[in-house]
């Protein structure tokens, strides 16, 4: 069967021995539909806009139809869970269908994200259910949107069929793409079980297809942990400075190129406060906002451990030393353009004194630095639509003194520095009441309108789309009795 006949595919991973995967199908599911496809990701693949309606396209999606020229399976990969690590744990509901490659766009692996019980289960179902599909969905097109590194979202596919969860749930598939899904932990299950010969394949893979210009180093491996770890400090800088916090930083949700992976508990932030915690499992706030950087370095220590056979101690050290600096450098750029200034030592402290103001009044991250460019630099300007974001004024007047005397000194222009601010600072991002929204509706009314009104918004973050105006609003009071956890 392929009535995608555009789908071509070419399937490295499965070329890899059975240490690395396990080959099975996917567990059908009765009477699939059609939720959400997103025309971005067809394009991605070459694939018609009009088979998102063909009953061959929702069979294939839904697990209950296998494509001519794919091969699936399932990854098996370890990690540190919460810091401490845990032996085996794998694609536990999670079916790879295959690698395609599209002549313009590159290869994307594609994967069933709810496909059913894999060996990786764990005594789980391997199910998905179609809140935390919606939510995978959306965010990573959003972050798409915002610039940001991320796997991408094909389609949503629902069944009615139930899944318990907190209590019982529809059930949903996602299926997302992404050049590789090769995380941290695929390295940390062969150094744990000390099956070197894999770690080594599996690195010389990973060069080989995705870092091929690192080949010729004389240091294959302490180079590949150095791009990774720059990649991921890189990663880190963008998630804080669009107040993205990503609720799992376990080592098995570690991309090895670099991208925002696995979707759960994830909250962009509102009321600025560095100590956010948007999981409500994490007791104990170890993947709390303002602890990301540090888990990122965390965690790439954890990679060049696992790498550690293949290259000498002060090598591996050295790969690792490059983080802190490019998360530094690459936060504070990103910082200063956020305020539309240039990124030069003088810039720094109104960068920190600014995000101190905004945590003592708890202002909005987004909207404040949105509202930002239509600030008046002019001498005597009051600011008040910016000012009146503060609870104490004066405090805000003191920011805001210095902020203008920087402007004139450096002949920033307003209505200029507006454009450019206005390109780095989103006026939408998928608050967790926007995607509650979407859900409600979805689930209660089969009305799956509004997904496709939020992908739309999403994927042209920075415009000002005067007909979504409410999409930016501060989040309603209802609200704020809504927790994501590790099940979202």
């Amino acid at each position: 069967m392929n009535p995608l006949q555009y789908l071509v595919f070419n399937n490295r991973y499965a070329t890899l021995s059975e240490s690395f995967h396990t080959r099975l199908d996917p567990t059908p599911v009765p009477d699939p539909y059609l939720v959400a496809w997103n025309p971005d990701a067809f394009d991605l693949l070459g694939l018609q806009h009009d088979l998102a309606h063909h009953p061959d396209f929702v069979a294939a999606f839904s697990g209950n139809a296998k494509l001519d020229g794919s091969d699936t399976l399932s990854a098996i990969y370890a990690g540190h869970q919460f810091g401490h690590y845990v032996p085996q744990l794998g694609d536990g509901r999670a079916i790879l269908i295959g690698e395609a490659a599209h002549p313009d766009n590159g290869r994307w692996e594609i994967q069933l994200k709810g496909a059913g019980r894999t060996p990786y289960s764990r005594g789980g179902d391997g199910r998905a259910v179609l809140r935390s599909s919606i939510r995978e969905y959306l965010c990573s097109e959003a972050m798409h949107g915002l610039g940001i590194p991320t796997t991408r979202a094909l389609c949503i596919t629902g069944t009615d069929m139930p899944v318990m969860r907190e209590s019982v749930e529809t059930g949903a598939l996602v299926t997302r793409l992404s050049p590789t899904f090769i995380r941290f932990g695929s390295f940390e299950v062969f150094f744990y079980r000390n099956q070197l010969d894999d770690i080594k394949t599996l690195a010389d893979f990973t060069l080989t297809h995705y870092f091929p210009e690192l080949l010729e180093d004389a240091k294959p491996y302490s180079v590949l942990v150095r791009e990774v770890t720059r990649r991921t400090a890189i990663l880190m800088a963008q998630w804080q400075a669009v107040g993205f916090c990503h609720g799992v930083m376990n080592t098995d949700n570690m991309s090895i190129i670099g991208l925002t992976l696995d979707y759960g508990p994830y909250g962009f932030m509102e009321a600025y406060d560095p100590g956010y915690i948007c999981n409500h499992s994490d007791h104990d706030g170890r993947y709390a906002y303002d602890q990301q950087p540090n888990i990122g370095a965390w965690n790439c220590t954890c990679l060049a451990q696992a790498l550690l056979p293949l290259m000498e101690l002060e090598d591996a050290q050295d790969a690792l030393s490059i983080y802190g600096e490019t998360f530094a450098t690459e936060y504070m750029r990103l910082m200063c353009e956020k305020l539309g200034l240039p990124f030069e030592e003088e810039s720094a402290p109104l960068v920190t004194n600014l995000l101190d103001l905004m945590a003592q009044n708890r202002v909005d991250y987004t909207n404040l630095f949105r509202s930002l460019a239509k600030f008046d630099s002019g001498e005597g300007a009051v600011n008040s639509a910016i000012r009146d974001q503060f609870l104490v004024r004066e405090a805000f007047d003191a920011w805001a003194s210095k902020y203008s005397e920087r402007l004139r000194a450096i002949g920033s222009n307003d209505e200029v520095r507006a454009v450019r601010m206005n390109r780095v600072n989103p006026k939408y991002v998928l608050r967790n009441y926007l995607a509650e929204v979407a859900i409600r509706k979805a689930r209660d009314e089969r009305d799956y309108t509004e997904i496709e009104k939020l992908r739309l918004i999403l994927s042209k973050p920075f415009d000002e789309q005067p007909e979504f105006e409410d999409y930016a609003k501060e989040p309603p009071d209802w609200a704020k009795s809504i927790e994501v956890s590790c099940s979202s």
